[in-house]
C-alpha cells in the first residue's frame, strides 16, 4: 500500500476520461503507450480525481483507445469511419504512427495478392503515368494534372501543371516531383506540397543545331543526382546528370544518334544504390520484331561498364528471341529480361556480367508450364525480391525466397554446364485478367503493387490477401 501511495502515477492506475460527453475508463499504461510526445501521455500525467474532459468525437476515440490496447483496429472501424476521419483524430491525440502501422497492408507476397480497389481521379481519369512512394502513397498524372494520394490512399489534392500532358514522373524528394512530357521539351520540377512550379532543366548545345526541343523519356533518382534521358526531333538523344542541390546539369553521361536501334534513347533508367551505377534500356518493335540494348554506366567516370544488344551480342542461348522489357532488382543487384517471342524470363547477376550472363528461369509450378504467350506488349517490374510480369493483360509473379530473404538457391544443369535459377511462377489473381485490358505500367510502393491498363480509367491497387483492412480510395 505504501508503494502505491508513494507512486501516484503507477502504470496500473485507472484514469477516467470524458470525451465529448461519453465516459471512458482505462489505465495509465494504455495512455502512455501512445508515446511520450502524445497528448494522451501528457494528460495521463495529470493527477486528477475527476474525469479529464476532451471535446472530441467519442466514437472515434473509442476506436483509437482500442488501437492502443490491442495494436489493431477493430474489424468494424473502417466500415463506420473513413481513414481520413480516423487520421485527423489520431493526429490530434498524437497516435498517427500507431494508426498508420495498424492500417497499412501486410507484407506484399505476389502469389497471395489480389486487387483491393481502384483509384479513379475525378477528371481525365485515364492515367498517363504514375509514381508510387516508399510509404505506399501514390501520384497519378492524368492530362496535365497530378492527383496526390497519401499513404492511406486518401485523396489529398491535385496540382495543375503548365504541361498539356505528363508522360514521365519521378520523386526527387518526398514532396518534389520531376516531370516530363512527350509533347513539350524539358524536365520540370514541382513542389506538390504547395503546388508551385520551381524550375526546369533543358538539354541544349549552342554548337549543335540538332539539339533543340529535347523531350524527357525516362527519369531516375539518387540521393545527390537526377538522371534524365532526353530525345530530340532529329533523334539525337542523351542521358544527363542533374545536380539536385542546384538543379543544374553537372555532366552528360552519354550522347548518341538514334538512327539505329542500338542508339535509340533509353526508355528506362535505374540507379543502383549498391554500386552507384546507372542502368539504361531501350526497346523498339518493328516489322522484324523486337530489338534493343541494355547499357550500364558509371557516372563517376562516364564510362560504359557493360552493354548488350539484341539482336547482336549476349544472345547465344536464345538467338532470335530478343527481350521485350527489362527490370532491375536493386535489393540483390540482379538484372531481368523478358523474351519477346517465348515470354521466358531470364536473369543476370550484375556483379558477374560477361558476354552472355543470362540464366533462364525454370518454372517449378506444373500448372503454369503450358501457359501460352500471345506475343503482345509485356511489362516487367521488380519489387521486394519478386518479379511481376504484365503479359497479354494478365499479371504473373515469379518468387521463391530462401531463408535469408534472397533468391532461391541455384542447381546445376548438366546439359550446358550452367546454373539455372529455380523460381515459382504463378498468376497473381485467378480472375481472367485479359478482360481488364493490356497492362501499361507496374510499380510497387510500401506493401502495395499498382497497375495501370491501356485506355482504362484508374490505377489498380494490389495487396496480399491477408491484409488487415480494406481501404477507401475514392477522391
Amino acid at each position: 500500500m505504501a508503494a502505491l501511495i508513494s507512486n501516484p502515477i503507477a502504470p496500473c492506475r485507472r484514469i477516467k476520461l470524458n470525451v465529448g460527453g461519453k465516459f471512458f475508463e482505462t489505465t495509465l499504461s494504455t495512455l502512455q503507450s501512445a508515446g511520450p510526445d502524445s497528448l494522451l501521455a501528457a494528460l495521463s500525467n495529470r493527477a486528477a480525481y475527476n474525469p479529464i474532459f476532451i471535446d472530441r468525437d467519442p466514437e472515434i476515440f473509442s476506436v483509437l483507445l482500442s488501437l492502443l490496447r490491442s495494436n489493431r483496429l477493430p474489424s468494424a472501424a473502417l466500415r463506420r469511419f473513413s481513414i481520413q476521419e480516423l487520421a485527423e483524430e489520431a493526429l490530434y491525440y498524437g497516435v498517427e504512427s500507431r494508426l498508420r502501422s495498424a492500417s497499412l497492408p501486410s507484407p506484399l507476397h505476389g502469389i497471395d495478392a489480389a486487387i483491393v480497389d481502384t483509384i479513379r481521379p475525378a477528371s481525365d481519369a485515364v492515367p498517363s503515368t504514375f509514381s508510387a512512394g516508399e510509404d505506399g502513397s501514390l501520384w497519378i498524372a492524368h492530362g496535365g494534372q497530378i492527383s496526390i494520394y497519401d499513404s492511406y490512399l486518401s485523396y489529398s489534392t491535385a496540382v495543375r501543371t503548365h504541361l498539356d500532358d505528363i508522360t514521365s514522373i519521378c520523386r526527387v524528394w518526398p514532396e518534389i516531383a520531376a516531370v516530363g512530357s512527350e509533347s513539350s521539351s524539358g524536365l520540370h520540377i514541382y513542389d506538390l506540397s504547395s503546388g508551385h512550379y520551381t524550375g526546369s532543366v533543358h538539354w541544349t548545345d549552342q554548337d549543335d543545331p540538332r539539339i533543340y526541343k529535347a523531350r524527357v523519356c525516362a527519369i531516375a533518382n539518387s540521393p545527390d543526382s537526377v538522371f534524365v534521358s532526353f530525345d530530340c526531333p532529329h533523334r539525337e538523344n542523351s542521358v544527363l546528370v542533374i545536380d539536385k542541390s542546384t538543379l543544374q546539369v553537372s555532366s552528360e553521361l552519354t550522347r548518341q544518334s538514334g538512327s539505329a536501334a542500338k542508339n535509340t534513347f533509353p526508355g528506362k533508367l535505374t540507379w543502383l544504390p549498391e554500386t552507384g551505377l546507372v542502368i539504361g534500356s531501350a526497346v523498339t518493335c518493328g516489322a522484324f520484331g523486337y530489338s534493343g540494348y541494355i547499357r550500364i554506366w558509371d557516372p563517376r567516370n562516364k564510362e560504359v561498364v557493360w552493354e548488350t544488344n539484341e539482336p547482336g551480342s549476349g544472345r547465344s542461348s536464345r538467338f532470335g528471341d530478343s527481350f521485350a522489357d527489362v527490370g532491375v532488382d536493386i535489393d540483390d543487384s540482379i538484372l531481368f529480361k523478358i523474351c519477346s517471342k517465348s515470354g521466358d524470363l531470364a536473369m543476370a547477376d550484375i556483379r558477374k556480367l560477361g558476354d552472355d550472363p543470362w540464366v533462364y528461369m525454370e518454372d517449378t509450378n506444373p500448372s503454369m508450364r503450358e501457359a501460352s504467350y500471345g506475343g503482345n506488349e509485356v511489362h516487367l517490374h521488380c519489387y521486394k525480391r519478386q518479379v511481376f510480369v504484365g503479359k497479354d493483360g494478365g499479371l504473373e509473379v515469379w518468387s521463391r525466397l530462401n531463408e535469408r530473404g534472397g533468391w532461391s538457391e541455384q542447381r546445376g544443369d548438366s546439359e550446358n554446364g550452367r546454373d539455372e535459377m529455380s523460381l515459382k511462377r504463378n498468376y497473381v489473381d485467378k480472375v481472367e485478367m485479359g478482360e481488364r485490358g493490356l497492362i501499361k505500367r507496374i510499380e510497387g510502393g510500401g506493401e502495395r503493387l499498382f497497375v495501370s491498363r491501356e485506355n482504362v480509367e484508374g490505377i489498380e491497387v494490389w495487396e496480399s490477401s491477408n491484409h488487415s483492412a480494406i481501404i477507401s480510395v475514392s477522391s
